[in-house]
This record gives C-alpha cells, structure tokens and sequence, in this order.
C-alpha cells in the first residue's frame, strides 16, 4: 500500500516534466490534428450557413441599390420641376416691419 502511494507522488513529477517536454507538445499536436478530422461535418454545416448569408445580404444589397437609385431619381425629377420659375418669399410688407418694438 504504501508502494503504490509513493509510485502515484514520484509519477506525478515525472508526468509533468514528460508533458512540457518536445514529446509532450508532439502528442498534443498530433491528438489537435485528428480532432480536427472529425469536425469535417462541422465545418460543412458552417460554411453552408456562411454561404447562404451572404446569398441573403447580396441580395439585400441588391434592393438598398434599387432604393438608392429610385430616391435619387425622384429627388433629380423634383429639382428640375422646382427649378423652372423660381418662388421667392412674399415681401413682409410694412406691417411687419412697424412692429419692430418703436411704440410712440
């Protein structure tokens, strides 16, 4: 009993010196890689959700393009209509310019 208590505290030194070592590190990456493997159906199912958004926003893009364009028509038409005979102000009148605050 008491072997296996003093086997389990030395392993544990050792086991963390064998984990940071190149060894170590070359597991790890290669245990990384093959998990990688297996997200093959996750990154399909990403990248068919990533394509369908941006089929979404280029078509969104398409129909701001077509608002843009029909603003700006509407707002080239009313310039040219306005720019015909020019409106000016009435002219105030002495009415409004007497009630200036000169009370005799």
């Amino acid at each position: 009993m008491i072997f296996t208590i003093i086997l389990v505290v030395l392993m544990i030194p050792i086991l963390a010196i064998i984990l940071d070592s190149q060894v170590g590190r070359a597991l790890a990456s290669r245990l990384e890689r093959r998990s990688l493997g297996e997200a093959d159906g996750l990154t399909a199912e990403r990248m068919a959700f990533l394509e369908g958004e941006v089929e979404r926003l280029s078509t969104e893009l398409q129909r701001l393009d077509e608002e843009s364009r029909f603003v700006t028509r509407l707002l080239t038409e009313r310039a040219e209509s306005d720019s015909g005979p020019t409106r000016a102000l009435p002219d105030p009148g002495p009415s409004a310019a007497g009630t200036g605050g000169d009370a005799d």
